[in-house]
């Protein structure tokens, strides 16, 4: 059953979908999906086109939107949009560490996730579009992992594609995770150079609270351990177009004089779980080296071994050397699951899932060669998230694709910019620029 309801200017309906939880396997049971249509309240009897919304991530349920914010309001104008919940996120059968012991055991939990990668979310897409669209193909816009899913689906059923939108999520084609870490790690440092030439007080600041990390045990008020690892990885901020300004504002307030010296603030500490804490989000941390698992290797925690080889990310060394701190970016550590309360009890979970041997194969190179589905992709310049080279090279291989490469926007520019940069897409695969 559906429910429709209004926001200002926006018919919303939910809808729920039964699909496979292995589309191989229909005895491997059913999972249920959640998507959330949105149309023009004027144009909601009209028969429109279908757009769908493939969000980043991976882990993350799809935005909820109030009226026509970022790019829907553009959508909105031409299309009929279904903003899907991916498998195990938002509403569709959410796996974490509260549901995931209803499969069983940590071996049973990670086959289990090892079904909600790229190809099964594109399989279930497939499944629920023609009860939507009639048969049709339908135009998908896809943001960060929502475009790696984008290029899967390109590569494994384009016949339901009429038109490919993606932004700040082109994927390298063949490189195991540590070829993406590698490159990944010389452009956090790029971005945390930016940030201290922006606000070079943060240096000390930033120094400040690592080193107290370092000599002194702290608890947020959610359980979760505050290391100097887990400070550092609050540099995942800087890959948004706001997030250098709001680092910096959570700095400038870190500590407060006590009775016992310096300590960190209660208002540091409440921000700060708030952007450490998986709590909503754990299927982020249990799979997102998974979704660079395409061969026989293991992803063996690969941003943690990658991180070996620059030392200079070391906090202790900096310290030391009286050098800036360097901040990380979007990657996921072991440590994480013992820092993070919600994530401990699926240590032995994601310790299994890095040690995965079977994954197959996300990108057909040939389909994509000979690919005749309009696609369009904006390219952030030298995105913290995804690399811009990895992009291009990707970019390339798909036949007909049209790149919009900018250094207007930081990796959330569907968000920040989101009417102009999807009017630009839509020019691009309507060949009207």
């Amino acid at each position: 059953m559906s429910v429709s309801y209004r926001q200002p200017g926006v018919v919303l309906t939910d809808r729920t979908f039964t699909v496979p939880l292995d589309h191989d396997d229909p005895a491997a049971g059913t999972i249920e999906l959640y998507a959330r249509e949105a149309v023009a309240g004027d144009k909601a009897d009209q028969d429109l086109p279908w757009l769908l919304y493939l969000q980043g991530g991976p882990g993350f349920g799809a935005n909820r939107f109030i009226g026509r914010q970022a790019w829907l309001g553009r959508a909105l104008e031409e299309y009929r949009v279904l903003l899907l919940d991916q498998r195990g996120t938002g509403h569709s059968t959410p796996a974490n560490r509260q549901t995931l012991p209803l499969r069983g055991g940590p071996a049973d939990q990670a086959d289990y996730l090892a079904r909600f990668r790229a190809d099964s979310i594109v399989r279930d897409c497939e499944a629920i579009r023609p009860r939507l669209t009639g048969g049709a193909p339908w135009t998908v816009l896809g943001q960060s992992f929502g475009g790696f899913c984008t290029v899967t689906y390109l590569s494994t059923h384009p016949e339901g594609l009429a038109a490919a939108l993606i932004t700040g999520g082109l994927p390298a084609l063949d490189a195991h995770a540590d070829d993406v870490y590698r490159a990944a790690y010389p452009r956090v440092e790029r971005k945390v150079a930016a940030h201290y030439a922006r606000y070079p007080q943060d240096v000390e600041r930033a120094r400040r609270i690592a080193e107290h990390l370092l000599t002194h045990e702290v608890v947020l008020p959610n359980g979760y351990r505050l290391t100097a690892e887990a400070f550092q990885s609050l540099g995942r901020m800087l890959g948004s177009g706001d997030g250098s300004h709001r680092l910096h504002f959570l700095l400038e307030h870190a500590f407060v004089p006590t009775p016992r010296g310096p300590e960190l603030s209660d208002a540091f500490q409440e921000e700060a779980q708030a952007l450490l804490s998986y709590a909503g989000h754990p299927l982020y941390a249990l799979v997102h080296e998974a979704i660079y698992g395409q061969d026989t290797r293991p992803t063996a925690w690969s941003a943690e071994r990658v991180r070996a080889e620059f030392p200079r990310f070391d906090a202790a060394d900096a310290i030391t050397r009286d050098t800036p701190l360097l901040f990380t970016g979007e990657s996921v550590h072991p440590w994480m699951f013992e820092c993070d309360p919600t994530l401990r009890p699926l240590r032995e979970t994601a310790e299994l899932l890095a040690a995965r041997t079977d994954w197959r194969p996300l990108y057909d190179p040939a389909r994509l060669a000979a690919n005749d589905v309009p696609v369009a992709a904006a390219v952030y310049h030298d995105d913290m998230y995804v690399d811009t080279g990895h992009a291009l090279a990707t970019a390339r291989a798909i036949r007909g694709l049209r790149t919009w490469v900018t250094d207007e926007f930081e990796h959330d520019g569907v968000r920040a910019g989101g009417p102009r940069v999807l009017d630009r897409l839509l020019a691009l695969v309507r060949d009207e620029v």
